[in-house]
This record gives C-alpha cells, structure tokens and sequence, in this order.
C-alpha cells in the first residue's frame, strides 16, 4: 500500500471535508491578499501535459512532475479566472452541504454565472481538471470535492460484503455479495464512504459483462473463493477506484482477464494498473499496481488450441502495438510485455475471451481459469 493510500484511507469523511475546504480556502485567501497588496492575482496548478509525465516503475504508475503553471488575472484570463474560482466556491458549497454534482450539473450550475457562464461542458470540464489536479497535490480527488462522474462503475459478487452508509440517515448498511441472486452489486460513482469485510482470495477483474455474467451465474467465485468485478471494457473512475481501495485495504491481489489484443493490453490493463497520461493527476489515487495480467495472452492461443477462433489484426491493432512498445513508458520499461506483444504482431491474430467458448460454454470456468490460476508467477506484470 502507498503511503498516498494509507493517508487516504485513514481520513474520515469529516477529515476529508475539512481538508477540501482548506483547500480551496487558501487559495481563495491569497487571491484575496494580492490584489490587497496591488498585485495581480494568480493561483498555481501543476502542467497537466504528457510533457510533464513520467512512468515510476518503484511506485507502479504514470504520475505528474513538478511542472507548474500560472494562471494570472489579465485581460485575457479573467472570464477562465472568475470560472475557476466560481467552480471551486460550488465545491465549497457541496461539501458544506455534504452534496454532490455531476459533471453535467457542474456545467449547468454555470448558467446563472452572467459573463463567467460555461458555453460548452468541455470548458467546466477542463477547469474541474485543473482544479483536481491542485486538489491532488493535498491527496484529494475531484469525487472529495463533490464533482461526481456521469458513469457508475461496474457489477461485484463474489466473497465480499460491502458495508455503506444510508445518504439520508446515516445508518450504516451491509451489502453481501454472495447472496444477490443471479444479480450483482453497482459499484456506486463515489467509493470513499465504503468498507469492506471479506476471506477471499484475490479479485478477478473481467473486460466483458457477458463473461462475468457466466462466471457469475456458475458461481467461479464460490470454487476459487473470490470477488469478481466486471470492468465493462476500459474501466471507470469508480470501478477503478473501487478495485485499489478493496486491493489496499485487504491486501488482496488482482487479476486481470481481458481480451487477447492490443486495446485489451494498451488501453484497458495498462489503464487499471498504471493509469494514464492524460489523466496522470489521478492516478496514484485509481491505478492499481498490484494488479497482473492472467490472460488471454498470445501463448495461450497455442496452448489452448485457438488458431482457428482468433482474428486477423486490423491496422489500428497493429498501430496501437507498435505505439505501446516504442512510446508507452509502461511497456517500454517491461520487457515481459515488449516479448508478448512482439509475438502478438508476428501472429498478426487477436484472440476473445469467447474464443474459449470453442471448447464448451464452460470450459473457462471448469479447465481455462483454473489451469492459469495455478501458475500466478507466470501472469505478466
């Protein structure tokens, strides 16, 4: 567990909130005091760029430098600098309030802003990204200051009991995976209030709902005494949020069944477990660095006998590999995943889950899984 998520996880909500309002207060105060002084007002944030990323093998994800930029009262700057300043006092109110906003809502609380009023959502957007990432600077995310995502996260059964609380009376609730019939729990778009009581073993995280519906349906979990979470493809704020909170706090590993192809391993793994470039402010708080790679992997096209269930790569496949070699600081840096996805070209094939299914519905469940979860150390990093 880093020690960014062991402060995370030891702050009560109330620690949190306060921490929020702290926040936004400093930076409301200096505001304040420069133009007292005379000067023009100016509030730092860090560079968001990919120019200012770098991939910390030691700490497992892609993470911002110290780059900084200024944003100055000018002329030019004054509509962004009252709508920074609007978005965070708004920030300020549902914290007090112990409310929340979407990010669409966000955008509409603009229109009674006058000439500080947002045209587009890209542009609240943008500055609620810019004001996560000042806020990531004091361990906190943009769903710690009430900013929640559109989409939720994805379904959980399995071995886990998920204990929240009740928004309206407080009372704390307990939610049992394991006995929600051939449904699943929705993994809600803020996590932080949540805690967790389980035995299990590790989490298996899915690319596709079809395949967690069957794991789900035949009870996986119950034989290899785990939690299964579906990702739904690339995965959500929540859901990976959701995953490294209930990784760190049960010290359970976690891995990954995904598709045999490059947006499978580019987008989608590296994703959940390194994070992303474009979203390097967050990261440290949604990758998840103990999470491996279980499959489906070119070998496992061989050994599996799935040669004639694979598909040809298209040329965005074939892009996307080389891009994840030459320029993802992730790959470059494994060589485990250099080899595996110079395999993967020199087949010039991709491979689905489904492609199990060539054997029998079930034979992921009854020989696939179990055959790979014997052999961990051979899951790629």
């Amino acid at each position: 567990m880093t020690d960014d998520t062991r402060d995370q996880n030891r702050a009560t909500t109330a620690e949190r909130d306060a921490r929020a309002i702290a926040v936004i207060d400093a930076v409301a105060e200096a505001v304040r005091d420069s133009i007292a002084r005379g000067e023009l007002p100016h509030i730092e944030l860090p560079v968001r760029g990919l120019e200012n990323v770098s991939y910390d093998k030691d700490k497992g994800y892609l993470e911002l430098g110290d780059a900084i930029k200024s944003r100055t009262l000018t002329v030019n700057t004054v509509r962004t600098f009252a709508q920074t300043l609007r978005l965070m006092a708004a920030s300020r109110e549902l914290v007090q309030d112990n409310d929340f906003a979407t990010k669409r809502e966000a955008y509409y609380i603009s229109k009674n802003w006058g000439d500080a009023r947002f045209d587009e959502q890209t542009e609240s957007d943008s500055i609620m990204d810019d004001i996560e990432a000042l806020a990531s600077l004091h361990g906190l995310s943009r769903e710690q200051l009430r900013f929640y995502p559109e989409s939720h996260g994805g379904s959980v059964a399995g071995n886990l009991v998920v204990i929240d609380t009740d928004p309206v009376s407080g009372e704390r609730l307990e939610v049992n995976c394991a006995n929600l019939g051939s449904g699943a729990y929705s993994i809600p778009r803020s996590v932080e209030r949540l805690d967790f009581r389980t035995d299990a073993d590790f989490i298996l995280a899915i690319e596709t709902g079809g395949m967690f519906q069957r794991l789900n349906n035949h009870r996986f979990w119950k034989n290899a005494n785990c939690i299964l979470v579906e990702m739904g493809g690339v995965p959500t704020r929540a859901t990976r949020r959701f995953i490294r909170r209930l990784s760190d706090d049960r010290s359970l590993p976690v891995y990954c069944f995904v598709d045999c192809d490059p947006y499978g391993f580019a987008n989608i793994y590296r994703t959940l477990k390194v994070g992303s470039g474009n979203a390097a402010h967050i990261n440290r708080f949604f990758c998840v660095p103990r999470a491996h790679y279980l499959g489906v992997t070119p070998e496992d096209i061989n050994e599996f006998g799935l040669q004639d269930a694979t598909h040809p790569l298209s040329k965005t496949d074939i892009k996307r590999a080389q891009d994840a070699v030459r320029n993802d600081p992730f790959f470059a840096s494994t060589p485990a995943w250099i080899a595996t996805i110079e395999q993967l070209l020199k087949m010039g094939v991709r491979a689905e889950q489904q492609a199990l299914a060539k054997w029998g519905l079930n034979y992921v469940i009854e020989e696939y899984l179990p055959r790979k979860l014997a052999h961990p150390e051979n899951f790629l990093p």
